[in-house]
């Protein structure tokens, strides 16, 4: 019995030790931990670095659908990336009357299907470097990888790098990027 005993502990241990491991696996993103467990919202509202990305989604009513079971790959712009765009831009898009434009913006930095990063390489290689991938808001995006660097180009020509990539989440995963992706208007 005590052999037993033993042998349910240190199967305990072992299975706690890889759960531990698998969510250490998980990048840290805006000084807090991402949670595979947990849902794209939920883990984005606690990046320091994603504070505009969590107002403009509650602006554009976006909560719930990020909550949903997915799968999606977010492309969140850092606060960094906001602050770049002309003076104002944010403020203005952050009003009620320009939600639908915000709504827009936003599901062009979405994908309706997990895309990992080894993913976004092999699909880029097999097109011969460029892969070229529709939003959930209907925008065209060009996914490139090269030498382990991911890069994410808009309609309009603007690249976004990808700096921390393959934040699981429980509905898809999440990459940072450096600038705001917009759709052709």
């Amino acid at each position: 019995m005590r052999k037993y005993a033993t042998l349910l502990l240190t199967s305990a241990i072992a299975v706690s030790a890889l759960a531990t491991a698998a969510y250490a696996e998980n990048p840290m993103v805006g000084g807090a931990a991402m949670y595979a467990q947990k849902n794209i919202v939920e883990n984005a509202v606690n990046s320091k670095d994603h504070t505009t990305l969590v107002a403009a989604v509650k602006a554009a009513g976006l909560v719930e659908t990020l909550q949903s079971a997915g799968p999606f790959t977010v492309f969140a712009p850092t606060n960094e990336a906001f602050a770049a765009l002309p003076a104002g831009t944010v403020e203005t898009l952050l009003k009620p009357e320009n939600k639908d434009k915000l709504t827009k913006i936003l599901t062009c930095h979405v994908i309706g299907a997990k895309a990992m990063g080894a993913d976004v390489a092999a699909m880029a290689k097999a097109d011969g470097g460029a892969h070229k991938v529709k939003t959930v808001g209907g925008c065209e995006l060009s996914l490139k990888a090269d030498g382990g660097k991911v890069t994410v180009t808009d309609e309009n020509g603007n690249v976004a790098n990808v700096t921390i990539a393959d934040v699981e989440q429980s509905n898809g995963v999440i990459h940072v990027i450096d600038k705001v992706l917009l759709p052709k208007m």
